[in-house]
């Protein structure tokens, strides 16, 4: 079944005649298969850089497969994993922390990146925390890249392979690093003024600079995928949320209903590598409150609805010189809010 939420496709016309991105593609469905796919301004097929959708689609999922088999557990502290990971401060952050954003990490370095894995493991595990782990939530990139070297370590495979082998089965196209065609076709962006490829128009190449210093395959940052991939990774989410126990591994009910689930932190919207409803996120006013998603810098964002049997893809490329954050974020509101009767 295929519908087109009139007041929703006008929401981004006006943002792309706005120049608050130059291309959008989208897919909004159910349990059951998509309801509306379309695009603006590109082709549907059009890959993007995903950009923190990373985080919940790959991160999270793999840390899931771990947890379930026992390779991983929430509470082990992440001084077990992590050497360099010292001081009375850091000693009682455990994993958990990390997949809420409550691990007391900045977002970003304060300097330019290192070069490799073990150089930015040594630059996060010995920087000075920002507060007191678990007194609030700063959403951090750090954290996952933490997050990204356990689950190789763990997983006894890179994050990509690990990913590649739990995802394909249900979402091919979801992929790190483009090439071929794939690359060609993908949607572009600007590099920023701090990466040391400024002002590059980088097509099928990552965005993020931290990634792309750890060769284009990290926790926070790195993942491709058109939205028709996202939305059939969004479908098995959902359904696993919804009960469905058909999901292959890791998403059983009772584990996505696990990372699901609210953090205790205090004033945080977060769960388990993923964000959770607030009237006043991303995903509008108008979503129930059993709601969780992600939104990445690139102008990206997946937000699914157990209650309303809904999943909400929105793929743009606002960092090819459009608009800011708070007005993508506008953006984001105003189409989900849209498609509230849909």
């Amino acid at each position: 079944m295929n519908q087109t939420p009139t007041a929703a496709r006008l929401v981004l016309e006006s943002a792309l005649n706005a120049h608050v991105f130059p291309t959008a593609a989208l897919d909004v469905g159910s349990s059951d298969g998509s309801l509306w796919q379309d695009a603006v301004g590109t082709a549907f097929e059009t890959p993007f850089d995903l950009a923190s959708l990373t985080k919940p689609i790959a991160t999270t999922t793999v840390l899931m497969d771990l947890v379930g088999k026992g390779a991983v557990t929430l509470e082990e502290p992440v001084a077990r994993s992590m050497t360099d990971w010292r001081g009375d401060d850091r000693v009682p952050v455990t994993v958990r922390e990390l997949l809420e954003h409550a691990s007391g990490l900045a977002a970003r370095l304060v300097d330019a990146p290192p070069s490799g894995r073990r150089e930015f493991e040594h630059e996060i595990c010995t920087m000075q925390l920002e507060y007191e782990p678990r007194t609030k939530s700063i959403y951090s990139d750090l954290g996952f890249i933490l997050l990204g070297f356990l689950a190789a370590d763990r997983g006894g495979a890179t994050l990509d392979a690990q990913f590649a082998r739990l995802v394909n089965p249900i979402a091919s196209g979801l992929t790190f690093g483009l090439s071929g065609d794939e690359q060609r076709r993908a949607a572009p962006t600007i590099a920023l003024a701090e990466d040391v490829r400024r002002g590059r128009v980088l097509t099928g190449e990552v965005h993020d600079n931290y990634a792309d210093a750890l060769g284009g395959v990290a926790g926070h940052a790195g993942l491709f995928g058109a939205a028709a991939a996202v939305g059939a990774f969004a479908r098995a989410v959902l359904r696993a949320a919804r009960g469905d126990t058909t999901m292959p591994a890791p998403l059983t009910p009772s584990l996505v209903r696990l990372f699901t689930t609210p953090s205790t932190v205090p004033g945080s919207s977060r769960a388990l590598g993923w964000d959770t409803m607030r009237p006043t996120s991303s995903c509008g006013t108008r979503m129930s409150p059993s709601a969780f998603g992600h939104v990445g810098f690139t102008g990206t964002s997946l937000w699914i609805d157990p209650e309303r049997d809904r999943y909400f893809v929105l793929l743009t490329n606002r960092a090819n010189g459009g608009g800011s954050v708070e007005t993508m974020r506008e953006v984001r509101r105003a189409f989900h809010d849209a498609l509230a009767e849909l």
